[in-house]
């Protein structure tokens, strides 16, 4: 291989989400591997809902990405996984960012971020069972537990 041609770096990404109150107060986190390297990555919001938190690690997992990267990324958030598995952000694109039931989609701006950032990326997106015997999958919903700010 010449120097030209750099291999693609495959990074593990783990992501998840949690709300206090739905919505309420929550918190998000992403655990990032490469070459048995980890870097976690969490952050919170006062006023949200579970499945902005969930789609929020998302978006900023692959935003820490500084290139086109293979990416495995886990969640046990169907609504992410299914959404690119079963093919429903085509769908919402197709019919302007409407449901089935005509009402507009919810998150539509992180979704749209999302997107582009998978975009750069050829990502497999992987569904793990919650809050099971998943060491990253708990270290990651520990997070983002922890990221959830507290009401002063």
């Amino acid at each position: 291989m010449s120097s030209a041609q750099k291999e693609t770096k495959e990074v593990i990404i783990y992501t998840d989400g949690a709300c206090k109150g739905n919505p309420g107060p929550g918190g998000w986190a992403a655990l990032l591997i490469f070459n048995g390297e980890k870097k976690e990555i969490y952050g919170g919001e006062k006023r949200t809902t579970n499945q902005r938190m969930e789609l929020k690690a998302a978006v900023e997992a692959l935003k820490c990405l500084k290139e086109p990267c293979r990416v495995k990324l886990h969640s046990d958030s169907a609504y992410l996984i299914n959404a690119f598995r079963q093919g429903w952000l085509e769908r919402w694109q197709h019919n302007g960012w409407k449901t089935v039931k005509k009402q507009p989609v919810e998150n539509q701006d992180l979704w749209k971020e999302l997107l582009k950032l998978s975009q750069r990326h050829e990502i497999q997106w992987v569904k793990v069972k919650g809050h099971s015997d998943d060491i990253f999958n708990n270290r990651c919903d520990s997070l983002a537990e922890q990221a959830v700010p507290t009401e002063q």
